[in-house]
């Protein structure tokens, strides 16, 4: 049984969210909550929020035990991408691309020990 949360249109780069995310892939819920806890970056706390979604969704939803739940699988995906224009010398204008991510986690419960 999987259990499954997702936060769409975050105004962060996906590139930015896979570093932290590959931190946690695998761990168990506890573990990868204190992981994200101590990560200086700003995904950090998106992805803490996210899981801790995924988790209240197996919880109540699929009546999972919250001690057996591990990340099964965690990504981020490229959303739609704001395009902005900055001036620059001589009346140009040069393209800023403002990214955002729809990031995805997925827990599973442990098969027996």
């Amino acid at each position: 049984m999987e259990a499954k949360a997702q936060a769409k249109f975050v105004r962060i780069a996906p590139r930015k969210v896979r570093i932290v995310m590959d931190l946690i892939r695998g761990k168990n819920l506890g573990e990868a909550i204190t992981i994200l806890r101590f990560v200086p970056k700003k995904a950090s706390g998106i992805i803490e929020k996210v899981l801790r979604s995924a988790a209240a969704n197996a919880e109540h939803n699929y009546d999972m035990n919250k001690d057996d739940l591990y990340v099964y699988k965690a990504y981020a995906d490229e959303g739609p991408t704001l395009k902005r224009f900055m001036p620059r010398a001589l009346g140009r204008a040069t393209r800023i691309r403002k990214r955002t991510s729809h990031i995805t986690v997925i827990l599973r419960e442990r098969e027996g020990d």
